[in-house]
């Protein structure tokens, strides 16, 4: 991931159908009357196993008496400074109009990769009438129906062929360890202790943190890159442009990282968006240190601990063999602790289980515990093996793996942690028709 493709254009013109198009989903509201999207939408398009972030504008408008057309602008503009590529929809019912040549002049001026992409043509008779779209000056275009998907796939290929530069083998690359959490829970200050450099501006505002910030750690045995990304929070209060990028970037962040260590403020507990952040986490299936910062600030006694963790995995259930340290940015506590723990969390992300000492360990523990009829119909696990993922995952075969209650797959799930090194990871459970 990372790559994020803006669709820009004046308003009407079909963005929002093509967004919903390309992330196949229905996010973003469709309307024909004209300026109907007033603030931009995110989401993720997968193309022939190419990932990529995208976002759909408001429409630009140039002298339109809409009041929105000046917030409607900034935010174009700011799609622009932010993104890697620019998909540029025109009506080809409607050819060329003077804000499309306003639109042009200023996607020329960014120096981004643009691609023209003539909407509205649903027939191959419409397309021999989009040859004027060349006066735009980007080259080859290409027609295609938002509504229909017609010339879609050929527009994707063309902007996917371009996604290249930064997807290193993750394989072979160093570790990826990103700090994650709201704002101002102490995420730079984390970074300055452990690097021992100002490189991050540290002020008490929250959210002084616009992008993730990527930092080569090679101290005390370590070698990878640690990552520190602006705070998450509540969408009802993303109101700034910017800050609609920064979370954005975050999600990406999370998206390319191996191991997230999820920051949390001591003073203030497990809030609803740690939550939501350890949700985004477990969801894009990544490994996971939960540090509970600001420690120093805290009254203690020989339970407090205890009775944090107790709390935090009451949230987090039914996932809970998550480590838990408690730190502190100011006074160094246990920082270096935490990294020993996001390595060992990086390495039971990797671990592998030889098929036949899997079904060594965990047949027998199916034999004594089977799964509960249903139906009068009885459930026989077979056989089980690991998947060759980039995260743990094991498919379980069976004759009726339909009938396979969640209870009972947590139930495996636990004793495959009791036995393996698997702290910290989410993993994934299969069952398949034997």
């Amino acid at each position: 991931m990372g790559k994020l493709i803006a669709i820009i254009g004046r308003p009407n013109v079909g963005k929002s159908t093509l967004f919903n198009r390309i992330t196949q989903s229905r996010k973003a509201i469709v309307d024909p009357v004209s300026g109907v999207t007033r603030d931009r939408h995110y989401g993720n398009g997968d193309w022939n196993g190419k990932l990529f972030n995208i976002v759909d504008t408001g429409g630009y408008i140039s002298g339109s008496e809409d009041l929105f057309e000046d917030e409607i602008r900034r935010q174009v503009k700011i799609a622009l400074d932010e993104c890697d590529a620019v998909i540029f929809l025109v009506d080809g019912i409607a050819g060329i109009t003077d804000l499309d040549d306003v639109v042009a002049n200023l996607l020329r001026k960014s120096g981004k990769p643009v691609y023209l992409a003539v909407n509205k043509i649903d027939t191959p008779d419409k397309a021999m009438y989009t040859s004027e779209f060349y006066g735009l000056g980007f080259g080859e275009y290409f027609p295609v129906s938002a509504v229909n998907g017609s010339g879609t796939g050929e527009l994707l290929d063309a902007v996917v062929a371009s996604i290249q530069a930064d997807e290193e083998d993750r394989a072979n690359a160093l570790p990826r360890i990103t700090v994650v959490g709201r704002p101002n829970v102490g995420k730079s200050s984390f970074i300055n202790a452990l690097t021992g450099e100002e490189r991050h501006v540290v002020t008490p505002i929250a959210g002084t943190t616009r992008d993730a910030i990527h930092t080569r750690y090679k101290s005390f045995g370590f070698d990878f890159e640690l990552v520190d990304t602006a705070g998450l929070r509540k969408k009802s209060k993303v109101k700034e442009d910017l800050e609609f990028y920064s979370v954005m970037r975050t999600i990406t962040a999370i998206e390319e990282s191996d191991v997230c260590m999820l920051m949390i403020d001591a003073t203030e507990g497990f809030e609803s968006q740690d939550l939501n952040i350890f949700s985004l986490i477990v969801k894009n299936h990544k490994g996971l240190v939960i540090l509970v910062n600001k420690w120093d600030l805290v009254e203690k006694n020989q339970q407090t601990m205890d009775f944090y963790k107790e709390e935090i995995l009451k949230r987090t259930a039914p996932f809970k063999d998550i480590p838990i340290l408690f730190v502190s940015a100011l006074t160094k506590q246990r920082l270096l602790k935490a990294l020993e723990t996001a390595m060992e969390v990086f390495n039971n992300r990797k671990f592998k289980i030889a098929s036949r000492k899997l079904n060594d360990y965990i047949l027998p523990i199916i034999e004594r515990n089977p799964p509960p009829s249903l139906k009068g119909k009885y459930i026989q696990i077979k056989f089980v093996t690991q998947l060759p993922t980039y995260y743990p995952v094991f498919a379980f075969y069976c004759n009726l793996p339909q009938y396979v209650k969640e209870s009972y797959q947590r139930f495996l799930e636990n004793k495959l942690r009791e036995e393996y090194p698997l702290s910290g990871v989410p993993i994934e459970l299969f069952f398949r028709k034997k």
